[in-house]
């Protein structure tokens, strides 16, 4: 079992007939832009056929959950994704940004039975936001596609 730069993610899995639901956020733009075409290219390298994926965006990361809950509900994608990218300031609002928004995906996919990868990067600066948009994008898609298939393997038992 091989993996990426120490992260647990396998890189020998197969998303061929998977489904992947992708809300990006537009905040950041650069950085959210680089985690979706890290995240867009991974999946299609690991045989997710690019009809199969489906690409909204958003304002920010705060409104990155209810995209994802409709997505969810609609049941037309296996996994989901979500990207953006928060970057610590002078207040308290990042923390409020990251807090809330890590609880809601882990919300909705905990509720609708739906697995999601959360790639909403939080960083003190843009250069570590930019140090990590890559991997970080290559990474969402592997776990989501490593996500689905246990959820399928559980499912059929």
């Amino acid at each position: 079992m091989a993996d990426i730069h120490g992260a647990g993610v396998r890189d020998d899995i197969d998303g061929n007939g998977f489904r992947v639901g992708i809300v990006v956020s537009r905040f950041n733009s650069e950085i959210c832009t680089a985690l979706l075409n890290a995240c867009v290219d991974q999946l299609k390298a690991s045989n997710v056929q690019e009809q199969d994926i489906q690409v909204l965006s958003v304002p920010g990361a705060l409104e990155i959950p209810m995209v994802m809950h409709e997505l969810a509900l609609k049941g037309n994608c296996d996994g989901l994704v979500a990207l953006g990218c928060i970057i610590r300031g002078d207040t308290y609002h990042f923390e409020i940004v990251a807090n809330e928004s890590a609880r809601a995906c882990t919300d909705i996919q905990i509720g609708t039975g739906i697995p999601l990868a959360n790639a909403i990067l939080t960083t003190d600066t843009e250069q570590q936001a930019k140090d990590r948009m890559t991997i970080k994008g290559r990474e969402a898609a592997l776990v989501i596609i490593e996500m689905i298939q246990t959820l399928k393997t559980l499912h059929s038992e």
